[in-house]
């Protein structure tokens, strides 16, 4: 049985630097190839072309990199970018570019598939597979901005969670991807441009207050009373709207 390799994004840049030092390489590798997987978006060891090759072998057979690949694109008159993404195994999620003049908005998915069933809402007739790690969530954001360099010759300059999946219920992936959206070795976006929308989940909103975040959150109401939000959204009868207020003014 082959033993699993582990994801080279999963390390801490001081992991990476005592790799490199174990196996008698210079200091400025550990610059050089975390650069490649955060900053320049590298989608395997073969883009790390300023490496020698041997140091790509030898990474590729100590590490996985296991990147998401655009399955299918769709262009839309209005100026929207559409793309669907594979993930290392075989999922399908969607991500949306969204340009307007004042901005480029990256539209992006925390889970495969979701598991509130909200009625009005595709993805909820899906079963959630699986959560989304942060480096996927992260790899999905850098492509579309590749796509919005390419297409329109700008940076993306907004982030909002609002595809595919409920990312309060992935909360530690979510927040360490917007953690290296916002960080100067990563895509350096103000987290003020970055927004969480959630369906409403009571707990995971005030550990949003406790944990000081300072992103955005938008609360997917869709119905003004407990009544009818029963009825298109099942989460609300265990974080109905009065609850939900209560944690909107904690995290305030």
């Amino acid at each position: 049985m082959s033993e699993i390799k582990q994801n080279i994004r999963h390390l801490e840049v001081e992991e990476l630097a005592a790799y490199f030092a174990s196996i008698g390489e210079k200091k400025f590798r550990t610059k050089q190839v975390y650069e490649w997987i955060w900053k320049k978006n590298a989608q395997g060891f073969d883009d790390m072309t300023d490496v020698s090759k041997e140091l790509r072998t030898s990474l590729a057979e100590k590490f996985s990199f296991p990147a998401l690949t655009v399955d299918a694109t769709q262009f839309s008159n209005d100026g929207t970018i559409k793309s669907r993404f594979s993930t290392y195994d075989g999922y399908k999620i969607e991500g949306v570019l969204i340009p307007t003049e004042k901005r480029n908005t990256a539209c992006v998915s925390s889970q495969i598939g979701c598991s509130l069933t909200c009625k009005f809402c595709a993805t909820g007739k899906m079963d959630r597979k699986r959560n989304l790690d942060f480096d996927e969530i992260y790899n999905q954001v850098a492509l579309i901005n590749e796509q919005s360099e390419k297409s329109y010759n700008k940076k993306l300059s907004n982030v909002v969670f609002m595809g595919m999946g409920e990312p309060l219920l992935n909360y530690k992936n979510v927040l360490k991807a917007i953690d290296r959206l916002t960080s100067n070795d990563g895509l350096a976006m103000s987290p003020k441009r970055i927004t969480v929308s959630t369906a409403g989940v009571a707990k995971m909103i005030r550990q949003l207050g406790d944990d000081k975040v300072r992103f955005n959150l938008a609360l997917s109401l869709h119905a003004a009373d407990d009544k009818k939000r029963n009825e298109i959204m099942p989460i609300n009868e265990s974080n109905h709207i009065d609850v939900l207020g209560g944690r909107i003014n904690l995290f305030l």
